[in-house]
């Protein structure tokens, strides 16, 4: 998504040094929590499931349109798979505010969504008399210019910068816990090896260093003390 100028388009293998590593930690383990609780994450999921349509929980329509459109505004396809919306990262988000919701009995979550959602149309509606959906994407990144970046916005912005950053996690948490995500890291866990050829030399050599150094260095104070 670029949300400024050319110096800061932000590529898809950039998100996850914008959200740095600890909410990415932190919210890729909500991802997988809630995966295990919804069942239902990306609508091929859903398809092989009886082919049954997925019933949305938390958002109206007016809602939705617009978190399909935030979503892939934040990860669109590229040249290696598809976007935020064809991962089932809406259906995702979803799920995670109604468990949040209805099993933690959290409400701040979906209070901050749903505000963010609508402030999003009432900005749209006062500046282009449309909603933020419905509107051109140079006007969708004019407001958002005002929000991606938490450390330029305005303190009138604050609020909807935050608002932007949590959505952002849940995108990035949605769609790299998704099949689609998962084939676009590429994730080299859960396959069969047919030949197992030991460590790399290389690799090898370092970690008997680190063993002859740091690690028994690190034993011998532990013991001392």
């Amino acid at each position: 998504m670029s949300t400024n100028n050319d110096k800061s388009t932000v590529s898809r293998r950039d998100v996850f040094q914008i959200l740095g590593a600890a909410p990415i930690a932190a919210a890729a383990t909500s991802a997988a929590l809630a995966q295990d609780k919804t069942r239902e994450h990306a609508p091929a999921e859903a398809k092989a499931t009886g082919n049954q349509p997925f019933v949305r929980k938390t958002f109206d329509d007016r809602q939705w349109k617009t978190i399909c459109v935030l979503s892939d505004l934040i990860i669109p396809a590229d040249e290696r798979s598809g976007s935020a919306t064809q991962a089932g990262v809406p259906e995702f988000i979803d799920d995670w505010i109604a468990f949040r919701t209805e099993q933690d009995g959290y409400d701040r979550l979906r209070a901050e969504i749903f505000g963010g959602l609508m402030w999003l149309d009432r900005e749209s509606d006062r500046l282009f008399s449309t909603g933020f959906a419905s509107a051109t994407a140079d006007q969708q990144k004019q407001i958002l210019d005002r929000i991606a970046w938490p450390a330029r916005a305005s303190k009138e912005d604050e609020q909807w910068a935050a608002f932007f950053g949590t959505l952002r996690e849940l995108v990035v948490s949605g769609f790299f816990s998704s099949k689609v995500g998962v084939a676009d890291l590429p994730y080299l866990g859960n396959t069969i090896v047919t030949e197992w050829k030991g460590c790399d030399d290389e690799v090898w050599g370092v970690v008997e260093q680190r063993m002859k150094s740091g690690y028994e260095g690190l034993v011998q104070r532990t013991q001392r003390a």
